[in-house]
């Protein structure tokens, strides 16, 4: 008698790997020298101080996932005169003041409580962006619980159309893993996760020396062109990086979550910040 083959459910992180494999395969515009000399170590975690993780595990758990709503951007920032790090410290206290916003309130954010909050225009583009994506994080947490499994919540995530970033999931599965550092969750699969392509980690990469940019591609960069989402120049920047750290990871013996991290938070120093990464306005990083 024949056993039944049960086929496995396909993993999303292994689905961005393949991804990203073939776009590196074949890109034009960016080569990978994995033996660079790069340093493989530094910071991982969420700051306890920038980040409000003394709360309830419900409450904690909200706030994460209303960070990670709004995690994009990064191309509009020069003219908000904002970063990442403004906008979070707002959100955080925010946060410890009032609570994280509940389901209801989120769903019926306006773009003038957005901006309020987080120190922003109200009629800019971005600010409006901010308060769509979060009232479509409160139209999707009533239906939806943690979960078990970092790839449920990512695929889960993924159905709002901001993170629906096909191919690399940015920000779904970052969420899935700020969850976890948060210790809010325990996921058993966290450290199938990728790198969360942007465009900071790439940057990094680059000035490491193990993303080799043709001129062409160096030029806009360095001239802060803006790198329209979806084209080749953008596309095999994130896809490359990815790539890369799959391979610099199996080196340092670590998750690239965690690989991740240490990149992230090296580039928020000199020499990395002060030479522009690309800019390209998305919502998915």
């Amino acid at each position: 008698m024949r056993s039944k083959t049960v086929a496995c459910p396909a993993v999303l992180a292994d689905e961005v790997r393949r991804h990203c494999a073939q776009i590196a395969a074949t890109a034009r515009h960016v080569r990978i020298d994995v033996d660079a000399p790069i340093e493989l170590g530094g910071i991982a975690g969420l700051d306890p101080e920038l980040h409000f993780l003394e709360g309830s595990p419900d409450d904690v758990a909200r706030y994460v996932l209303i960070l990670d709503t709004i995690n994009f951007g990064s191309g509009y920032f020069h003219e908000l005169d904002t970063t990442t790090d403004a906008i979070t410290e707002r959100l955080t206290t925010h946060a410890r003041a009032d609570g994280p916003w509940t389901a209801e309130q989120l769903h019926a954010l306006d773009a003038n409580v957005v901006a309020t909050t987080l120190g922003l225009e109200p009629s800019h583009r971005l600010t409006g962006l901010y308060a769509e994506a979060l009232n479509q994080l409160g139209a999707w947490l009533p239906e939806n619980a943690l979960g078990t499994t970092a790839d449920d919540l990512a695929r889960r995530l993924s159905t709002m159309p901001f993170f629906a970033d096909h191919g690399f999931y940015k920000r779904a599965q970052i969420a899935a893993n700020d969850l976890h550092l948060a210790n809010v969750v325990d996921f058993p699969d966290v450290d199938r996760l990728t790198i969360f392509a942007d465009n900071l980690v790439p940057h990094v990469l680059r000035l490491d020396g193990v993303l080799i940019y043709d001129d062409a591609l160096a030029h806009a960069i360095d001239n802060k062109h803006e790198l329209p989402a979806g084209e080749a120049f953008e596309r095999e920047v994130r896809a490359t990086a990815v790539h890369a750290c799959e391979l610099l990871a199996q080196r340092a013996n670590v998750p690239p979550r965690t690989l991740d991290n240490w990149l992230w938070n090296r580039g928020q120093h000199p020499p990395y910040s002060e030479q522009p990464a690309h800019i390209t306005k998305t919502v998915f990083y």
